[in-house]
């Protein structure tokens, strides 16, 4: 890796968009300089030998314009509620929407700071793509599981914000502690009709689909 000039180098490493603390996530970009060119496959293999178990290195490919942080725009996330039902969840998601924005409290480096999590909310819909209402044969708990897509603003609008605002004005309640994972970032896409039936990629009606940023500067390089 490449280092920082100075008296105390640092590897240049940035990261666009990290996951909050307590999340999963299944979809973080990074891009690091090397201090010599390199296939990205043989930076693939030896970034994910050096990671533990758990943390996989997916794909690499070689930085092009413009900045990655230029081209991450969105989040979907993906939040199981356990212990609710997806009509529970439904009427708490219709008050939520409704709104035109919703004021919520976090702790910020400088102090609370009151922020909207109304605004950079693209889509909120339950989900079809897995089990919303999923029964697990041992305990028999209900879990209804909400898809979110956030726009990247500052100060970062989280799933946790957007929790707290169903909460105090959209009267949803949650016994027990949600479960939040990224399921991708990227650049925005198109939003389909509300009425839209699902289709082979699995995109949920109502919900704005993101278009991978990788995938995006290979498909401009090879055009180059």
């Amino acid at each position: 890796m490449a280092y920082s000039a100075g008296f105390s180098p640092h590897p240049k490493v940035s990261y666009a968009g990290a996951a909050p603390t307590g999340v999963a996530s299944e979809a973080e970009y990074l891009e690091i300089a090397l201090a010599e060119h390199r296939e990205p496959e043989d930076v693939r293999a030896a970034l994910d030998a050096a990671l533990p178990p758990g943390l996989d290195i997916v794909e690499v490919v070689e930085a092009a314009p413009p900045a990655l942080a230029e081209r991450i725009e969105a989040s979907h996330w993906r939040i199981e509620l356990p212990g609710l039902t997806s009509a529970e969840v439904a009427r708490s998601v219709d008050a939520f929407l409704a709104l035109t924005e919703a004021p919520v409290d976090k702790i910020m480096k400088d102090g609370p700071r009151r922020v909207d999590a109304r605004g950079p909310v693209l889509s909120l819909c339950l989900s079809d793509s897995g089990v919303s209402e999923a029964t697990k044969p041992d305990t028999e708990v209900t879990c209804a599981i909400l898809d979110l897509v956030v726009r990247h603003v500052t100060p970062t609008v989280r799933p946790d914000d957007v929790l707290t605002a169903l909460r105090q004005a959209a009267a949803l309640t949650t016994p027990v502690t949600p479960r939040v994972t990224r399921l991708a970032q990227g650049l925005l896409g198109e939003m389909p009709p509300a009425d839209a039936q699902q289709d082979d990629t699995g995109q949920q009606p109502g919900l704005v689909s993101l278009r991978d940023p990788l995938r995006d500067v290979a498909a401009q390089a090879a055009t180059r």
